[in-house]
């Protein structure tokens, strides 16, 4: 097991290129189930997740063929527009329908299967997600969604097991049905339930509306796709999104967009050492309300370059020295997103003043806060709101990582704290981050992994 070790204070001078979004990939992968002919994903980030997926599709029946570009030894450095993966998906094997527990409980979006796999195949048979409580979390809202499309769905054995009109687990025939489908319910749209409902009611017959959508880009990215392969889907990236099944799609190639939860990250690692960092290739136009938080926190964000794709600009980041503190509030997009909740935390450790942050998405996310007050901070936490004191400074200590967001707002903690943070578990940011070390070691970070047998002790003390 890896750990991160990082000396903080030292400022970042440098550029670092945004990787593809692993959230929109993921569901763009499993849309690869919906067509007889290759898929091609550019720009697809080196991740575990994506790792995983890719095994899981290939028991599906899918050849996916990788090809990696040469990053050479500085991977803060881009080469080309199209730096990342490209990675060709193929059908081969379309009887294969039963997506195992033992590959889909290491990521929720294993569940971004079930959709396509129920639409193309007729028949779907998938594991619930690890740690999954169906009515707890928005795994109902799939299910009811798809149940709406016509299909019949039991529970067996922790599958879900799925069959649409005429269906049968061969794969042979059965075809959705299209429909009315309100997606809303007690925690918010769903996200992931958008994109199964979306993909599979593109070979519906007849159409579909999806009422109380996800509004997410990633939506947006996946709708795009889905069109350039043939469908007809209109309004994504608003609450209404209306589906005209098609008899059959195609392939396609297509570019996945940039990763706005890791531009966000290292905005914040760039605010939190005072230090002026470009970012390549950063979705400028996803990312308003974050980007309106650190303005109100007295930190500019100056694009640069063309406009002529806002999803895909350059851009600047630079502060007075002094972090202002502000209130936040988790929402939905085009709300502030929870996936940057631990970041902006981290960062209004050492503002000047109180902040007040509001988690409304998963009112449960705050295991990071008992790991930055190792750290110095002050964090007063009641329910689903925590109160951030910014102190003076931070000071390194061992932490450890307890999810993917979380283990990065320890990551830009650590940048700033006094002296050395050893970060345990960190392949929670191995689910999220590509080569996370060596971007941030290539801008002037004193950061490296390391073997955790070196610091068993400061380990054992956790």
């Amino acid at each position: 097991m890896d750990v991160f070790v990082i000396e903080g204070g030292r400022q970042l001078a440098g550029s670092i290129r945004i990787n593809g979004s692993k959230n929109a990939a993921l569901p763009l992968m499993a849309a690869s189930l919906l067509t007889d002919e290759p898929l091609v994903l550019s720009d697809v980030p080196n991740l575990s997740d994506i790792r995983n997926m890719t095994r899981l599709l290939g028991e599906l029946g899918v050849d996916s063929d990788l090809a990696t570009p040469d990053h050479g030894p500085d991977h803060s450095q881009s080469h080309g527009p199209d730096h990342g993966q490209t990675i060709t998906h193929r059908v081969t094997d379309p009887t294969q329908s039963h997506a195992r527990y033992e590959i889909v409980r290491t990521m929720r979006a294993s569940i971004s299967t079930l959709g396509p796999l129920l639409a193309k195949r007729g028949y779907a048979r998938v594991s619930l997600p690890g740690g999954c409580a169906i009515g707890q979390r928005p795994v109902d809202l799939h299910l009811r969604g798809l149940e709406a499309l016509g299909a019949i769905i039991t529970l067996d054995g922790g599958d879900i097991e799925a069959t649409a009109p005429g269906g049968a687990p061969d794969g042979s025939g059965g075809r959705l049905i299209g429909a009315p489908i309100f997606l809303g319910g007690p925690f918010g749209s769903t996200v992931l339930g958008t994109a199964n409902i979306l993909s599979a009611a593109t070979l519906a017959k007849g159409t579909t509306t999806i009422e109380s959508a996800a509004c997410e880009p990633e939506i947006v990215d996946l709708a795009n796709m889905l069109n350039a392969m043939g469908a007809k889907i209109t309004g994504a990236g608003s609450p209404r999104i209306t589906i005209v099944g098609v008899e059959a799609l195609h392939g396609t190639t297509h570019r996945v967009m940039p990763d706005r939860i890791e531009a966000g990250t290292y905005m914040c690692a760039s605010a939190i050492t005072n230090s002026k960092l470009t970012l390549q290739n950063c979705p400028l136009d996803a990312m308003m309300s974050a980007i309106d938080t650190l303005g109100h926190m007295g930190i500019h964000i100056d694009a640069t370059g063309s406009n002529d794709d806002p999803m895909r600009r350059t851009c600047t980041i630079s502060t007075s020295g002094t972090i202002k503190p502000v209130q936040i509030t988790t929402q939905p997009h085009p709300g502030f997103p929870t996936d940057l909740q631990a970041q902006f935390m981290a960062l209004l450790c050492l503002s000047n003043g109180n902040s007040v942050i509001t988690e409304k998405i998963f009112p449960e996310r705050f295991l990071h806060v008992a790991e930055l007050t190792r750290m110095g901070a002050q964090i007063h936490r009641q329910g689903a709101t925590a109160v951030v004191t910014g102190v003076k400074e931070l000071t390194g200590a061992p932490v450890m990582a307890s999810d993917l967001r979380a283990s990065a707002g320890l990551v830009i903690a650590a940048l700033a704290a006094k002296g050395t943070t050893v970060i345990n578990r960190v392949y929670h940011i191995d689910r999220g981050y590509e080569h996370l070390e060596s971007k941030l070691a290539g801008v002037g970070a004193s950061i490296r992994r390391a073997d955790a047998e070196e610091f068993a002790d400061s380990i054992a003390a956790l």
